[in-house]
């Protein structure tokens, strides 16, 4: 049994019609077990009290694969982490916001602070979409490549949550299930 975290983003009170939600359903219905929490105050989260929620919710499995996925904001806190970041298998980082971006809305601009790029042997798979308008100059130039991330870009994916066509989405599940597969958009958003 493999055991996932998924971690949301920015405002997000996990919604039916995010992609997430419907992952999380996906995954429970094979099998596995699912960590879905809801991180606290979303509208205004505070960084420490989102780092204490990604340790108490980040716990290793005794016995498994331990895979985590992060959406938008909980990408920069995965970042943030440092040595508080669990010890996981294998890691999607979804649509992060730019660090400007980031920086700009003061709800969330802490999490921007002190953000460190340079960080060698960071173990994960970005995937992020063209014409973010949270990252409108490209995850790629602002993560992926600084860190060396695998990358999978999807095609007019925008921000890769609902707006944008991602309730359900195939591809990540086989992802989830097969770490080989390159992570796709939706045929029919």
């Amino acid at each position: 049994m493999t055991t996932y975290l998924i971690l949301h983003g920015f405002q997000n009170r996990r919604p039916p019609a995010h992609w997430q939600h419907w992952l999380a359903g996906q995954l429970r219905e094979r099998g596995h077990e699912v960590r879905y929490p809801q991180l606290p105050a979303p509208d205004a989260p505070d960084l420490d009290a989102w780092l204490d929620a990604l340790e108490e919710h980040g716990q290793r499995p005794a016995e498994g694969e331990f895979v985590v996925l992060a959406h938008s904001l909980s990408v920069l806190l995965w970042l943030r982490a440092g040595a508080r970041r669990p010890d996981a298998d294998r890691v999607l980082l979804v649509a992060p916001p730019s660090p400007q971006v980031t920086a700009s809305i003061p709800e969330i601009a802490a999490f921007a602070d002190g953000l460190d790029l340079t960080e060698a042997g960071l173990k994960a798979r970005l995937v992020y979409g063209d014409g973010d308008p949270y990252c409108p100059e490209g995850a790629d130039l602002h993560y992926g490549i600084p860190l060396g991330l695998d990358l999978d870009l999807v095609p007019d994916g925008e921000h890769l949550n609902p707006d944008s066509g991602y309730g359900e989405w195939p591809s990540v599940l086989e992802w989830c299930e097969d770490p080989t597969v390159r992570v796709r958009g939706n045929v029919n958003p």
